[in-house]
């Protein structure tokens, strides 16, 4: 049996039952004022409508109200397809692929993914990663066109190219970020506020790394230029790997991402990979933590033409 036969993915009464117990466990809780006291369900006039009974307010709420799904005219059922889908796909879906299945325009299958991966998106105050005794690997990749080969049309290596850092902590998450350039003073202070002083890390021989060592437990290197890519516990091959999922997402799935973008497009292979079934999460579970993070976040912006994907 499909997953998708389950009732909260084509009845709408169901979609919000179960958004409501993941949005509020204990029960409704008013949007405009917080109170979680009193409430009126009004669900035979609307479906999932209610009403604060505290007396100052009264307003009428959904558990729509203060998520990404706030304000939006497609049934609820068909968000939760998509988030089930987007979080279900180890290298994402297209928002055309989208705009199919759900049967829904492609702008707006376009607005619908981007409003989800800001709810995979995680908090700007993070605790560091990694701790005594373990190791975070630390790399720099390289993804699209930045516009510059257009503008100088010469130009070396990879200064064409958007760049991306990142973090991760072997058995454990993704932290990845755009830097501008990949220079130490870009990526040291990423470095710095993201890992625990009592970490071990694992780089190439990239000159930005160099100095390093002197902050943290221990900093090992690998000379890829030399031809070496492991010895013993000192290698980058699991953020190779997470590289490898990443470019083939972006390249074969997604195919244009533009720069004001790329933040939620890491956002995506990010929660994915630090909600993954090794770490004991599987498919439903990683879509009910996307459907935790829709709180507290809004996108409001529209966009005329969106860049076509396949």
């Amino acid at each position: 049996m499909s997953v998708l036969n389950k009732p909260w993915f084509h009845d709408e009464k169901a979609a919000f039952k179960k958004l409501e117990s993941v949005l509020w466990p204990e029960g409704p809780v008013c949007p405009h004022c917080g109170n979680k006291d009193k409430h009126y369900d009004l669900s035979k006039t609307r479906v999932g409508l209610w009403k604060c009974g505290d007396k100052p307010c009264r307003k009428q709420f959904t558990v729509r109200v203060g998520t990404v799904f706030e304000s939006s005219h497609i049934e609820l059922h068909k968000w939760l397809q998509a988030v089930h889908l987007l979080c279900s796909s180890k290298k994402g879906i297209s928002s055309h692929q989208l705009h199919r299945v759900l049967e829904v325009t492609y702008k707006t299958a376009w607005f619908m993914s981007h409003r989800i991966r800001e709810a995979m998106r995680a908090g700007e105050l993070l605790p560091p990663m990694g701790g005594a005794g373990e190791i975070v690997e630390v790399d720099e990749t390289y993804i699209g066109n930045n516009g510059l080969y257009k503008q100088f049309k010469v130009l070396k290596g990879y200064q064409h190219k958007h760049s991306v850092l990142t973090l991760v902590q072997r058995n454990g998450e993704a932290r990845s970020f755009h830097v501008d350039r990949c220079t130490a003073d870009n990526i040291v202070p990423v470095i710095r506020a993201n890992i625990a002083k009592e970490t071990a890390l694992a780089t190439d021989e990239a000159r930005y790394y160099k100095n390093l060592g002197k902050e943290f437990a221990a900093h090992e290197t690998v000379v890829h230029s030399a031809g070496e890519y492991g010895r013993g516990e000192v290698h980058t091959n699991t953020v190779e790997g997470y590289f490898s999922i990443f470019k083939r997402g972006m390249k074969g799935v997604y195919q244009h991402c533009s720069e004001k973008h790329l933040h939620r497009y890491l956002a995506e292979f990010d929660f994915r990979y630090s909600n993954r079934v090794k770490l004991g999460c599987n498919d439903e579970q990683r879509a009910i933590r996307a459907l935790q993070g829709a709180k507290g976040k809004r996108l409001t912006y529209t966009v005329a033409n969106p860049q076509p994907q396949s």
